[in-house]
C-alpha cells in the first residue's frame, strides 16, 4: 500500500520550516525580491492589511510581525503569472472543470473582464461598459429585486461593502448571503444575546495581561497564525493555556517563533499549552458545562469552609440576569451525561476547571470548532456563562475572544452587509440617503441556494470569494448556480464558481489589496477593515496593478450600480473616484465612526467602542444573560456510535491553504505531503475495520434525506483524534455537508457535525 505521501511532522509550528515554506511560495509566484519587499509593507502603519486572516494589530503599534500565511496570501496575489483572454480562448469551461482547485488559481491573475459564451463553451473578452450595461438591464429587468441574490467575501474593504450594501437596498432586497454565514453567524447570535454587542470584547493588549487562556475549537497554527506569537508571549511569562480541540495540533502545543533569533538559532521552541485537552466532535458544551459545575462545587466549599468565595458575587449582583436558573440547570446534570456527550473524563475536566479558579483574569477563545454544529449558539452561551461566573469580561486581561477568519468579514456586517439589518441601521440609511429602505429580511447563505435551487432566485453576484467551492453541498450549488439567468463574480484568479455559468456569465478582475488604487487626480486611495478586536485601520497597496484593465471592487460596484439604478439617489461615478466620500457616508449613518479619516490616517487606526467591553449592556434584559439551557439530546458523535461503521466527520484547512484557496499540497504539521484526499481516524479505529494506513475508499455521507453524497478516492492518515471522529479537508469534502443540517438560530451549514460510512475501493 503507498504511503509515501504520509511523512514527519513538524516538530513545532513556525522555525525553519516557516521560513523554507515563504520562500517556496515566493519563488513560485516568480516575484521572490518584489514579494518579499511587498511582505514588509504587510500589517504596518504605512501600507496595506494583509489578505489573509483577521487577527488584530495592537493599539500602541508594533514591529513586523512574521506570519507565513501573511506571506502565502501575498505571494498568491502579487504573483507574475496572469489569467489572460488566451488563457480562456486555450480552454473551454468544461476542460477546466477538471482542474482542481490548487492547479485552477496556479494559471494567475485575471487581466480582464469576461463574458461566457455557451456555444464555444468558453470565456471572452468584454468592455467594462458593455458589461455593466448587460448585468444593468437583467437587474432592472427582473419583476422582483428578491429574485437577485448579493454574496460578499471578507475580503472586501469596508467601503466596497458599504457601497454594495447601499446600491443593493436602493435596488429593493436585503438578500446579503455572506460568508460569516458559513462561519461565524453563531457567535455574533450568541453575544448579542450574552452581552449585547456580537464582537470580541478583547484587545490584544489584554493578551499581555491575561493569567489563563482557554483555546476552545480552533487552530491558530494555520487559521491565524500571528496568534501563536501572543500565545507564546503569554506562555513565556507564566500565564496557563487551556486548550480543547479534538485533533492534536502542532501550533497549539509547540511553537518556534521565527522573529526570536535565538530560539531560531538553538532549533528550539515554546511549549504552548499548559493542558491540551480532545473532546468528542460537538462535545465542547458538555467540557464547557462540566467546569462550570466544578467551579460551583468550589464555591460551595468554599461557603462551607469559610474560604473567599470563588464566584465574582459582586459582577452577578449588579451586572447578571439569571444566575440562579443557570446554577439550578449546571447542577441537574450529571457528571455521567457530561463525560459521555464530551469524551472527556471528569478529572480532566476538573484540572482545566482549576486553572479557571486559580486565575484572576481569563480570555476565553474559540473558532469555527465551535460555530459549525447543531447547537454552536448554545455552546457559545455555555462558554459566556463561564466567563460570567468569576467576572471575566470587561475588565483588562479579561473576556469573550470569537475569532474571525478572512481579513475584513467583521468589518463588512459592521457596515451593514446583513441580511436581518436592525431598525436603527435601516432609519439611518433611508434619512441620510432619502430613499425608500426595504424592511423584509432578505436571505442568508442556505436560504439564497434554496432559492436558486427552487427557481425563485434568478441572479447571484459574488463580490468575492469562491461561493461555489465554499458552500455545502457542492453538487447541488452547482445545480443551483447553472440554472441562473445571470451570475457575476467579482474576483481576482480564476476559480471553481467561474466555472458553473448561467444563462448569462460574467468575470470581473478587480485590485488586489497589495495593488495601488489611482483616482482621476492620480491620488492613491486608502481603503480601511476591520479585524476582530475590533480595530479599524487603513489599507493602501503599493504595487502595480497586475493589469492596466482591472478596476477596484468600489469602482466595479459602482458601475454596476450606475447602470442598474441610475444617479437619482447616490452619484455613483463620484464615490468610486474618491473613498473619502464613502468614509463620510458611513460616519453619517454608523455609531462609532466619527472622524474617519481622520483618525483612520492615524497609525494603526483606531478601536470601535465596544459597550460590553465597558460593562454596558445591550440586552433586554439589561445585563450580561446567563442561559439556562439544556445539553443537547444527543451529539454527531454519540449518533454515530449507534449505527455500524459510522463516524462523525469534522472538514478543515490543510496548513497549506486559506479557505477555499490552495497554496500547495503539504500539510507538514500534520505529516501529509502532496495530497490532500485523506482522512485522519485514530489507528484503533482503521484495526477494527481491517483496515491500514494508505487504504482508498469513499466517504459516504449519512444523512436522512434521501440525497446519495459520496466523496470518492480518500486515503487513510492515521492520527491522533478520538475515537469515532475523523477529520479531512475542504472544499474537497464539502460534498458531505448537506444543506439540510444547519446550526439552530445561526443557520450555518454544520460542518463540524457530518454523519458518515465507508466503502472499501477496490485496487487499482
Amino acid at each position: 500500500m503507498d504511503t509515501k505521501f504520509i511523512g514527519k511532522k513538524s516538530a513545532a509550528a513556525g522555525g525553519w520550516g516557516a521560513l523554507k515554506s515563504c520562500g517556496k511560495r515566493l519563488l513560485q509566484s516568480g516575484m521572490p525580491i518584489s514579494g518579499a519587499r511587498t511582505m514588509l509593507k504587510a500589517n504596518q502603519p504605512d501600507g496595506f492589511d494583509c489578505p489573509g486572516c483577521a487577527w488584530g494589530d495592537p493599539e500602541h503599534g508594533s514591529s513586523f510581525e512574521f506570519c507565513e500565511n501573511g506571506v502565502k496570501a501575498v505571494a498568491w496575489e502579487a504573483t507574475e503569472k496572469r489569467a489572460t483572454p488566451t488563457f480562456f480562448a486555450d480552454n473551454t469551461v468544461s476542460q477546466l472543470r477538471q482542474l482542481t482547485d490548487y492547479e485552477l488559481e496556479l494559471n494567475g491573475r485575471l487581466t480582464h473582464p469576461m463574458r461566457y459564451d455557451a456555444l464555444s463553451d468558453r470565456y471572452l473578452p468584454v468592455a467594462w461598459e458593455d458589461a455593466f450595461a448587460e448585468i444593468g438591464s437583467i437587474l432592472a429587468g427582473l419583476d422582483n429585486p428578491n429574485r437577485a441574490e448579493f454574496y460578499t467575501s471578507g475580503r472586501a474593504s469596508n467601503e466596497a461593502a458599504f457601497l454594495y450594501q447601499l446600491f443593493v437596498r436602493i435596488y429593493g432586497t436585503n438578500n446579503f448571503p455572506d460568508c460569516s454565514n458559513m462561519c461565524h453567524e453563531a457567535s455574533g447570535i450568541a453575544m448579542r444575546q450574552a452581552v449585547g454587542v456580537g464582537k470580541g470584547t478583547v484587545l490584544l493588549e489584554d493578551f499581555e495581561e491575561a493569567d489563563a487562556i482557554f483555546v476552545i475549537g480552533q487552530n491558530p497554527g494555520t487559521n491565524h497564525p500571528r496568534m501563536l506569537g501572543d500565545l507564546r508571549r503569554a506562555a513565556i511569562r507564566g500565564a496557563r493555556v487551556v486548550v480543547f480541540n479534538p485533533i492534536r495540533e502542532r501550533g497549539l502545543e509547540r511553537f518556534s517563533d521565527p522573529q526570536d533569533k535565538i530560539e531560531m538559532l538553538r532549533g528550539g521552541s515554546t511549549d504552548i499549552a499548559s493542558l491540551y485537552l480532545q473532546p468528542q466532535l460537538g462535545g465542547d458544551m458538555a467540557a464547557v458545562r462540566g467546569m462550570a459545575k466544578v467551579v460551583l462545587a468550589a464555591e460551595d466549599a468554599a461557603v462551607a469552609a469559610g474560604l473567599p468565595s470563588v464566584l465574582d458575587h459582586a459582577f452577578l449582583a449588579e451586572h447578571c440576569a439569571g444566575f440562579a436558573q443557570y446554577k439550578a440547570a449546571v447542577e441537574a446534570t450529571n457528571w455521567a451525561d457530561i463525560e459521555d456527550q464530551s469524551g472527556l473524563s471528569r478529572q480532566e475536566i476538573e484540572r482545566a476547571a482549576d486553572v479557571y479558579v486559580n486565575a484572576e483574569r481569563v480570555i476565553c477563545t474559540w473558532a469555527m470548532g465551535v460555530t459549525q454544529h447543531l447547537h454552536s449558539v448554545a455552546t457559545i452561551r455555555e462558554i459566556a456563562n463561564f466567563m460570567f461566573l468569576r467576572g471575566n469580561i470587561g475588565r483588562p486581561g479579561a473576556g469573550l475572544c470569537p475569532v474571525r477568519g478572512h481579513s475584513n468579514v467583521q468589518g463588512d456586517r459592521t457596515v451593514g452587509i446583513n441580511e436581518k439589518p436592525s431598525e436603527d441601521f435601516l432609519d439611518a440609511l433611508e434619512k441620510h440617503f432619502r430613499f425608500s429602505v426595504p424592511r423584509e429580511h432578505g436571505h442568508n447563505v442556505l436560504a439564497a441556494i434554496g432559492a436558486m435551487l427552487d427557481g425563485s432566485a434568478d441572479a447571484f453576484i459574488g463580490l468575492g470569494g469562491n461561493f461555489a467551492r465554499a458552500t455545502p453541498d457542492s453538487a447541488l450549488v452547482e445545480k443551483a448556480l447553472r440554472r441562473l439567468k445571470l451570475t457575476v463574480h467579482i474576483a481576482t484568479k480564476p476559480n471553481h464558481s467561474h466555472l458553473m455559468p448561467g444563462e448569462t456569465a460574467f468575470i470581473l478582475p478587480c485590485l488586489g489589496r497589495t495593488e495601488m488604487d489611482m483616482n482621476a487626480a492620480g491620488n492613491s486611495q486608502l481603503v480601511s477593515v476591520e479585524d476582530s478586536m475590533s480595530m479599524v485601520h487603513g489599507s493602501a497597496g503599493i504595487n502595480r496593478p497586475a493589469s492596466p484593465h482591472l478596476l477596484s471592487e468600489v469602482a466595479i460596484i459602482a458601475g454596476i450600480a450606475q447602470a442598474t439604478v441610475g444617479p437619482a439617489v447616490v452619484d455613483w461615478a463620484e464615490l468610486a473616484d474618491d473613498n473619502d466620500r464613502i468614509r463620510d457616508h458611513i460616519e453619517a449613518t454608523i455609531p462609532g465612526f466619527e472622524n474617519y479619516n481622520k483618525r483612520l490616517r492615524k497609525p494603526r487606526g483606531f478601536h470601535l467602542r465596544n459597550t460590553a467591553a465597558h460593562r454596558e449592556w445591550h440586552t433586554p434584559a439589561g445585563k450580561a444573560s446567563f442561559s439556562s439551557e439544556a445539553l443537547p439530546e444527543e451529539t454527531v458523535h454519540q449518533r454515530a456510535r449507534k449505527g455500524e461503521g459510522r463516524f462523525a466527520l469534522q472538514t478543515f484547512r490543510s496548513h497549506d491553504q486559506y479557505n477555499t484557496t490552495v497554496y500547495g499540497l503539504d500539510d507538514r504539521y500534520r505529516g501529509v505531503y502532496g495530497e490532500r484526499q485523506v482522512i485522519f481516524i485514530h489507528p484503533a479505529d482503521l484495526t477494527a475495520m481491517n483496515a491500514k494506513a494508505g487504504d482508498r475508499v469513499d466517504v459516504i455521507g449519512e444523512h436522512d434525506d434521501g440525497i446519495e453524497r459520496i466523496a470518492e478516492d480518500f486515503r487513510f492518515v492515521p492520527y491522533d483524534i478520538p475515537r469515532g471522529s475523523i477529520a479531512g479537508y475542504y472544499p474537497e469534502l464539502n460534498v458531505l455537508v448537506p444543506l439540510g443540517s444547519a446550526g439552530r438560530e445561526s443557520d450555518t451549514p454544520t460542518s463540524k457535525s457530518i454523519m458518515v460510512s465507508f466503502r472499501r475501493r477496490k485496487a487499482a
